[in-house]
C-alpha cells in the first residue's frame, strides 16, 4: 500500500494559500533542495523532485480543483492524459528557472531551444507642414525619406547571392548559451549568433551581412480633408527595415498646419474677425466673407450691432474627418471709429450730435447714469 503525500503539507503551506504563496514556498524549498547545492544528496533530490511536482500540480487552478476533489488519482490522471506534471518534463525544472531569472536577470533552465526573435525595424517619424487650405480639401503629396531599407543585393538576408545561413556552431540554434556559476545555471545570448540562433557563410559585400542599407526614399502620402495640427497618419511597413529579413517598422507622418492669414481653427469651427464702418453697424446691411471652400458667403448685418458680437454661417467650416458633414463659419464684428474725417463728415456728425437724445446709445447712457448715482452728482 503507498503512502500518498499531501502536496500541501510538502510545500508547507495551509489549503487555503493563494498562488502567489505557493510559489514563495515553492521558490524556498526548490532553492534549498536543489541537487548542485546540497551536493547530490540522493534523499534531497528526490524532495525536490517531491516538491516540484506539488507545484506543478497546485499552481494550475484547474489541476489544484480536480486534485482537491478527487486527491492523486485526478492528477496521476492528467499526467497519463498528458497533462504535464513534473514526470511529464521539465515543468518544475522551468518554474526554478523563474527563479534564476528573478535573481540573475536571465533564465537557468528551461531556455534550451530557444532562438531570440527577430527585432522588427525602427519606427520613424516625419514632420510635413501644410496649409489651412490643404488641410480643409486634402491633399496627395510626395516626400522623401532617408531610411534603412531592405538590401536589394541580397534582399535582406545578409548572404550573398547563392550563399546562404547555417545553423550556429557555438549554441546550435538555440540563441543562447549556458555558463556553469557554482550551483547555478546561467543563460546568456549566444555571442557568436547574437541570439539568432544562425550565423551567415559569406556575408552580402552591399550591407556587410546587416541585410539593410541606408537609402533615399520616395513615397506617396494621402492627406485626407479635415486634418488638424498634430494629426499622425501611420504608415505601415515603411520605416526602417529589420536585420536580416527581420520586419519593417513603421512610419508616422506628424502634420503641422501653418496659420492662417485670415481664418483661425477650433476643430471644424472657422473664425476671422471683420472690421465694419460704423454706419453699416448702424444702419445695418450685408458683408461677404471668401470661404476656404471657395464661396462667397453673405453675412447679414443687423441693425445697431455692436463690436464682439459674433455672427454664424452654418455648414461653411472645416470639413469633419473621415467623417460627413462641416463646421460652422463664426465672424466677429469688430465696429470701426474713422480716424479721417472731411470737412463736411464732421459737419454731419455735429449736427447729429445736437440730435442725440441719449436712446440712441442706451449702453453708453446708463453707464453715466450709474456714475452719477455713485459720485451722488
Amino acid at each position: 500500500m503507498t503512502t500518498e503525500v499531501d502536496y500541501y503539507g510538502l510545500l508547507e503551506i495551509e489549503r487555503t494559500a493563494d498562488g502567489g504563496a505557493i510559489k514563495s514556498a515553492y521558490r524556498k524549498l526548490a532553492m534549498k533542495y536543489h541537487p548542485d547545492k546540497t551536493g547530490g544528496c540522493t534523499d534531497s533530490e528526490a524532495k525536490f523532485k517531491s516538491v516540484s511536482e506539488a507545484y506543478e500540480c497546485l499552481k494550475d487552478p484547474q489541476k489544484r480543483a480536480a486534485y482537491d476533489r478527487f486527491g492523486h488519482a485526478a492528477y496521476t490522471q492528467q499526467q497519463q492524459g498528458g497533462g504535464g506534471g513534473f514526470n511529464g518534463g521539465a515543468g518544475g525544472f522551468s518554474d526554478l528557472g523563474d527563479i534564476f531569472e528573478t535573481i540573475f536577470g536571465q533564465s537557468g533552465f528551461g531556455g534550451a531551444g530557444r532562438q531570440q526573435q527577430q527585432r522588427r525595424g525602427a519606427d520613424l517619424r516625419y514632420d510635413l507642414e501644410i496649409s489651412l487650405d490643404e488641410a480643409y480639401h486634402g491633399k496627395q503629396t510626395d516626400i522623401e525619406i532617408e531610411v534603412s531599407a531592405a538590401c536589394d543585393s541580397c534582399d535582406g538576408s545578409g548572404a550573398q547571392p547563392g550563399t546562404g545561413v547555417k545553423t550556429c556552431g557555438t549554441c546550435k540554434g538555440h540563441g543562447q548559451v549556458r555558463a556553469q556559476q557554482g550551483f547555478f545555471v546561467v543563460e546568456r545570448t549566444c555571442p557568436s549568433c547574437h541570439g539568432a540562433g544562425r550565423v551567415i557563410e559569406k556575408p552580402c559585400r552591399s550591407c556587410r551581412g546587416e541585410g539593410r542599407v541606408d537609402k533615399a526614399k520616395s513615397l506617396s502620402v494621402n492627406i485626407p480633408a479635415g486634418v488638424d495640427d498634430g494629426t499622425r497618419i501611420r504608415m505601415s511597413g515603411e520605416g526602417e527595415a529589420g536585420a536580416r529579413g527581420a520586419p519593417s517598422g513603421d512610419l508616422y507622418i506628424f502634420l503641422h498646419v501653418k496659420r492662417h492669414s485670415i481664418f483661425e481653427r477650433d476643430g471644424t469651427t472657422l473664425f476671422c474677425r471683420c472690421p465694419v464702418s460704423f454706419t453699416a453697424a448702424a444702419l445695418g446691411g450685408t458683408i461677404e466673407v471668401p470661404g476656404l471652400d471657395g464661396v462667397r458667403h453673405e453675412i447679414k448685418i443687423p441693425v445697431g450691432i455692436q463690436s464682439g458680437k459674433q455672427l454664424r454661417q452654418r455648414g461653411a467650416g472645416m470639413p469633419v474627418l473621415n467623417g460627413r458633414g462641416q463646421g460652422d463659419l463664426v465672424v466677429q464684428i469688430d465696429v470701426e471709429t474713422p480716424t479721417r474725417l472731411t470737412a463736411k463728415q464732421k459737419e454731419l456728425l455735429e449736427a447729429f450730435r445736437e440730435t442725440e437724445t441719449g436712446e440712441e446709445c442706451p449702453q453708453s447712457t446708463g453707464f453715466f447714469s450709474k456714475l452719477k448715482e455713485l459720485w451722488g452728482d
